[in-house]
C-alpha cells in the first residue's frame, strides 16, 4: 500500500514536469520521448511513467497513437497576469480571437453588481455576453457589466473583431488603469459547458474582474469562465515590495 502510494506520489510529479513542458511547447504537436527514455530523465520507473501519462491523457493533454507512442494531443494557449490587456492582445500570436455576441442589453443589475461598480441603486447598466473562439475553437464564456456612459457606445461598435477594452478606451477618452483580480477553479454547468463544447463538469478557469479607468473609476465588471484545457495563466511576481525598490 505504502508502495503504491509513493508511485502515485511520484507520477503526480512526473506529470507536473511534464504538463510544463506540453504547455511551454516543447513537444510541439509531435510526439513524446519513449518511455524508456522519459523515465531515465526523471530518474522514475517505468511504471511511474504510465502513470504520468495516464494522468495527462485524462486531462486531454496527450494521446496514445498505435505504433507512433504518446503524442500531443491538444495545445494550452498563455494568458499572461502581468498586464492588463484583452484576450485577443493576449493571445495575438496564437491566432485569431472572435467574439459571439449572445446576450446585450441595458439592465437593473443586482445590488453586488452595482457595489462593485459604484452605482446607485437601480441604475442600469448594459449586460454583454460573449462566447469567444480562438482559432474557431470555444475558449471562454464572457459575463460583462458595463457603466452606461461608456457601455451603450458598444451597441453599434464592432464586437465581432475587438476587445472590449480597447473599444472602452476609445469611448472614454482615457487608458484603462488597474483591475481587481479573482481567479479559481469550477466545474462546468450544463448550460455553459454546452456553449463552450466542454463535457459537463469539465474544469473551468473561473475569473473575476474589475476594471477602472486610469482615473480610477470602475467601469467593467466581468466573469469569465475559460477552458480549463485549453487556457492556462502565467505571471511574474516579485517578492519586493515596491516601495523597497
Amino acid at each position: 500500500m505504502a508502495a503504491a502510494r509513493r508511485r502515485a506520489d511520484r507520477a503526480r510529479q512526473v506529470a507536473d514536469l511534464l504538463r510544463r513542458q506540453i504547455v511551454h511547447r516543447h513537444f510541439a504537436r509531435g510526439p513524446l520521448p519513449p518511455e524508456a527514455a522519459l523515465a531515465h530523465e526523471f530518474g522514475a520507473s517505468r511504471n511511474t511513467v504510465r502513470e504520468a501519462l495516464r494522468l495527462l491523457r485524462e486531462e486531454g493533454l496527450v494521446e496514445r497513437c498505435p505504433g507512433v507512442g504518446t503524442t500531443v494531443a491538444a495545445e494550452k494557449y498563455p494568458h499572461g497576469l502581468h498586464r492588463l490587456l484583452g484576450l485577443a492582445e493576449t493571445l495575438h500570436e496564437h491566432g485569431e480571437v472572435t467574439n459571439q455576441v449572445r446576450t446585450m442589453t441595458l439592465i437593473e443589475p443586482p445590488a453586488a453588481v452595482s457595489h462593485r461598480l459604484g452605482l446607485a441603486p437601480g441604475e442600469p447598466v448594459v449586460y454583454l455576453e460573449r462566447l469567444r473562439r480562438l482559432n474557431g475553437l470555444p475558449l471562454s464564456l464572457d459575463l460583462t457589466y458595463l457603466v452606461r456612459d461608456v457601455g451603450e457606445p458598444l451597441f453599434d461598435a464592432d464586437l465581432e473583431h475587438n476587445d472590449i477594452f480597447v473599444l472602452l478606451e476609445r469611448i472614454a477618452g482615457q487608458p484603462l488603469g488597474v483591475a481587481e483580480l479573482t481567479l479559481e477553479a469550477v466545474n462546468a454547468d450544463p448550460h455553459t459547458a454546452a456553449v463552450l463544447d466542454a463535457p459537463r463538469a469539465a474544469a473551468l478557469l473561473m475569473v473575476e474582474r474589475l476594471a477602472h479607468l486610469a482615473d480610477g473609476r470602475p467601469v467593467d465588471l466581468e466573469f469569465i469562465r475559460f477552458r480549463g484545457d485549453r487556457l492556462t495563466m502565467r505571471g511574474h511576481l516579485s517578492r519586493i515590495a515596491e516601495e523597497d525598490r
